[in-house]
């Protein structure tokens, strides 16, 4: 464990942190979408899901400070996010035109220790992990958190395939194989999930994931929230599979994956997206179709609902080869992220 206190300077003067307000979020979206240009391409944020979390249901479990200069213009934006015991995403937008962006991005990585160790004091666990992202190439980036004492533990393929109107009829896309269905969550008669399959899809993804990189478990009501207070989120994007004996019509099967969407703000096309935020197959149903009849019901789900793309983001060193089965049904990658860690002790 990293136990190093690293000292971070103060502001310049004249200078003030403050809590970020709704009336910040154009100049937040700004922000962000400069920093994101190089590297997607694109300047366009979901201001939504900004102002979500300056001022919404995704604040709820996020300490947050800007940084204004002496005219109070925003230059940093630094958000610490309680994710799960033993873990607090940090999130790091710094202005680099501002005339101290070394000097910032180290006070807002001081400032996101801080916050780590209260969030892990409260939490009542001795150590936590600080995660941070960063676009792949970003040298900047990399350096300011090489310097807080940051390493680069992971990196992610950001991945998009398009839709098409077609894939909306029945036999364009392939069934899933013997013995497996998919269906949405059920619902009652207002349109509320049942809790029953919540519960089911917690459970299975939970399963899913034990084995890989960084899995930290989240408790039901942690998972139920924390997907529920984003912008994008729809109770009926959420989906189940079974898998049964294909040759015993007794046999019911058993929940073996399961899958979570939301839906993504217009793009270039003016058309919405899907986003999948989960996808886990149970390990004893690997290589039964499982994830390909969830992956191909969310294209048809897109499809009707006239959205022209489906986004994910797979870890580029996933020993399952889900990379490998998300090229082969038409997905590519767009741009790559990292993760980088820091662990700390109280």
């Amino acid at each position: 464990m990293n136990s190093e206190n690293h000292q971070h300077p103060a502001l310049p003067a004249g200078w003030q942190a403050a809590t970020p307000d709704i009336a910040d979020v154009p100049r937040l979206c700004e922000l962000r979408g400069a920093l994101a240009v190089p590297w997607t391409g694109s300047r366009d944020v979901d201001a939504d899901a900004v102002a979500a979390q300056v001022a919404g249901p995704v604040s709820w479990t996020r300490r947050q400070v800007v940084v204004r200069d002496g005219d109070g213009v925003v230059r940093a934006w630094a958000s610490a996010h309680d994710r799960a015991a033993g873990r607090v995403v940090l999130g790091l937008d710094v202005d680099r035109k501002a005339p101290v962006p070394d000097e910032l991005a180290a006070w807002c990585l001081g400032w996101g220790e801080a916050q780590g160790r209260e969030l892990a004091a409260q939490r009542g666990v001795t150590s936590t992990q600080l995660d941070v992202g960063a676009y792949a190439g970003d040298d900047v980036q990399r350096g300011w958190l090489a310097a807080a004492g940051f390493a680069h533990a992971r990196s992610w393929l950001q991945m998009s395939r398009p839709v098409r109107p077609e894939e909306a009829e029945p036999g364009v896309l392939p069934a899933p194989r013997p013995g497996v269905t998919v269906r949405p969550v059920a619902t009652h008669d207002d349109g509320l999930p049942l809790a029953e399959d919540l519960q089911t899809v917690h459970r299975v993804l939970e399963s899913a994931f034990e084995d890989h990189f960084n899995s930290y478990r989240e408790s039901f009501g942690e998972f139920v929230v924390r997907l529920r207070s984003e912008p994008g989120h729809r109770w009926d994007h959420w989906w189940l599979a079974r898998v049964a004996d294909p040759d015993d019509p007794q046999d019911l099967g058993e929940p073996m994956g399961a899958l979570v969407a939301s839906a993504l703000p217009s793009g270039a096309s003016g058309k919405e997206g899907s986003y999948i935020e989960y996808l886990g197959a149970d390990r004893r149903a690997r290589g039964r179709g499982v994830a390909t009849a969830l992956l191909l019901a969310v294209v048809a789900d897109a499809a009707a609902r006239g959205r022209d793309r489906v986004g994910l983001e797979v870890d580029a060193d996933s020993p399952t080869g889900a990379a490998a089965l998300y090229e082969k049904w038409g997905w590519r990658t767009k741009y790559r992220t990292e993760s980088w860690h820091r662990d700390i002790e109280l």
